[in-house]
């Protein structure tokens, strides 16, 4: 047992009237302790459970993170800044994803994009990132963090895989079917990059609070820029039958004052992709629905495809207006995306 942690636990755990909050140093210690397993189980279940009751600060956040940085190994920069999309670990369950045909139109174009996840995960239990790339012929459970470097400068895609690449944290993963709730581990997932250099991270929400957190924990961490999207299910996945929220998040100075904020209401009726979203019927119907996507024939799921990749074109600054973006996705989807992804597999299985 770690007195020293037990010490922490008790600081958030002692209730509303005489707990405190942690600051930016001892969540990095807390944080350390557990990726180390230094804590006992009793003592992190304790601490995860008192943690989503009191609710984490952005400072508590962007500790924890601080704690990921000192033994998580991330990807080296690349020339080009990628695109990292941020979703939950536990998955999608009713709608399907697209995450992994929005980062193949988007490398298609000349931009890296980064993505990362690990297993099936509670309490959602929903399909993960890697299992939908393994339903395109794309399996990363098996590289080193140096072939996925290898990979990522040679497509333009890679993908982080949590029990592979950053195995202490994917070790606190069965806390989370245990205490039965998402901990705020959840949400810092969110937020953590595994690049090692200058990004666009985009991070998927579904509660407003969720939002400001971001917005706090960025700014302790010194993060210039990000952008949220309240998607489909807490992703970065842009929805078709509802308003677009997006956020365009710049730190105002290198001091570190607030961010400047420029929201975005898109309304896909304006630009021809409202609709009814896509529902998540089964494995194999999803994986056969992506090949016909990346093929360019026609599918429900083609229209899903060419709103978030048009989307993510233009933030990244390969086109100048979302209208471009949506041209340009679409015509990729016919001629650039099959062979995208045949490259991908023979990097990553070759």
């Amino acid at each position: 047992m770690s007195d020293r942690f037990r010490e922490l636990l008790r600081k958030i755990g002692s209730g509303p009237h005489t707990g405190e909050n942690l600051n930016r140093t001892e969540a990095a210690e807390a944080m350390k302790m557990m990726l180390l397993q230094e804590a006992t189980p009793a003592q992190i279940g304790a601490f995860l459970i008192a943690h989503r009751i009191k609710r984490p600060t952005g400072e508590e956040l962007a500790g924890m993170l601080d704690g990921c940085d000192q033994f998580a190994s991330k990807l080296q920069p690349l020339s080009t800044p990628p695109l990292i999309l941020n979703c939950p670990y536990d998955g999608r369950s009713r709608t399907a994803p697209v995450a992994p045909l929005t980062a193949l139109i988007v490398a298609t174009a000349g931009v890296p994009v980064i993505l990362h996840g690990g297993d099936t995960m509670p309490t959602k239990e929903g399909i993960p990132l890697i299992e939908v790339w393994q339903g395109l012929g794309v399996d990363w459970t098996t590289l080193t963090l140096e072939r996925v470097q290898q990979v990522l400068e040679t497509t333009g895609v890679g993908f982080v895989y949590l029990p592979r690449h950053f195995p202490e944290a994917a070790a606190l993963v069965p806390y989370r079917r245990e205490i039965g709730k998402r901990p705020p581990l959840a949400t810092m997932e969110l937020m953590w990059s595994p690049y090692a250099g200058v990004a666009t991270l985009a991070c998927g929400y579904v509660h407003p609070p969720t939002e400001v957190l971001f917005r706090e924990t960025f700014k302790w961490r010194g993060t210039t820029q990000f952008i949220s999207v309240k998607g489909l299910e807490g992703s970065c996945d842009l929805p078709r039958d509802r308003t677009c929220i997006i956020g365009v998040h710049q730190l105002s100075s290198q001091s570190g004052e607030d961010y400047h904020l420029e929201r975005w209401l898109l309304h896909p009726s304006d630009y021809g992709f409202a609709g009814k979203e896509v529902p998540l019927e089964s494995s194999t119907h999803l994986f056969a629905q992506m090949q016909r996507v990346v093929q360019g024939q026609a599918d429900e799921l083609i229209q899903a495809a060419v709103w978030n990749g048009g989307f993510y074109l233009w933030q990244c600054g390969v086109c100048s207006d979302l209208e471009s973006g949506l041209s340009i996705a679409k015509q990729l989807l016919i001629d650039g995306v099959a062979e995208k992804l045949e490259t991908l597999r023979l990097a990553v299985h070759g």
